[in-house]
């Protein structure tokens, strides 16, 4: 009885896919610039038998992921039993970009071929809303993302995966720290000649600072473990005390 109740719990190695836009990408420049994807520091949050794939990319959109050919490297990779988690929206909503722009509709429905394409390899799928754009107006934090978020939630439901609400659960995170408070933890301002990817400087209320990433990272974990979605939930350690990056999975 020992040892068949010891064969049910081994343990075996994950491999997680990640598949979204630049708040999840992995950044290769780290000296030129402060950005960091929360994907890139997720493996802070996990144990040491995951391998996370991170395919994240800057400024894509469902759409431009697909038609890039991104995708197929990702679909093709994946094994039964693997994670795939997907998160995309902000470039997804930008009407003036034809290249990127997916309508509301059209962005359910880029998902909606990941997930069953994902689902029809055996992996296990979580879809997450876009974070938060630290957008704030009289000192109130304020919701950027239309239409959006509530098509991932559709998707979720209509395809019976899980949801990780990431626009919920980092508004809820940036308001309380308030205009002020919430900074160190996103670029927002760079000074002129601080770091050579800006020489002129700039101002960024999307994009992740190491400290952002991390806290999104943790985030992530701690709503995959309370909602149990398994089997990511069985890998995740919040009492991490060292951060760790994805291993570079030569996406350029």
């Amino acid at each position: 009885m020992t040892g068949l109740l010891f064969a049910s719990c081994e343990r075996k190695p994950l491999t997680v896919w990640m598949v979204g836009d630049s708040t999840m990408a992995d950044r290769y420049d780290t000296v030129e610039t402060p950005e960091r994807g929360w994907g890139q520091l997720f493996p802070t949050w996990l144990t040491e038998d995951v391998t996370v794939m991170n395919h994240a990319k800057n400024g894509r959109s469902t759409k431009s992921f697909l038609a890039e050919g991104r995708w197929e490297p990702v679909i093709s990779g994946i094994r039964p039993g693997d994670v795939l988690i997907l998160q995309f929206g902000h470039n997804d909503a930008k009407a003036s970009d034809s290249l990127r722009y997916a309508s509301p509709e059209d962005y359910a429905a880029n998902l909606t071929r990941m997930v069953r394409e994902a689902k029809a390899k055996d992996a296990h799928v979580i879809l997450c809303t876009p974070i938060a754009r630290r957008h704030f107006k009289n000192g109130e934090l304020e919701y950027v993302h239309g239409d959006y978020p509530a098509r991932a939630r559709d998707v979720a439901a209509r395809e019976n995966i899980p949801l990780v609400d990431l626009t919920t659960s980092t508004m809820e995170w940036l308001a309380p720290l308030g205009d002020e408070g919430s900074q160190p933890y996103f670029v927002y301002i760079m000074q002129p000649g601080e770091y050579s990817k800006y020489p002129e400087g700039k101002t960024d209320n999307t994009h992740l600072r190491l400290r952002g990433a991390l806290e999104v990272g943790r985030e992530f974990a701690v709503m995959v473990k309370e909602q149990r979605i398994a089997p990511l939930c069985n890998y995740i350690n919040l009492d991490s005390k060292a951060v760790k990056y994805t291993t570079p999975c030569g996406v350029k």
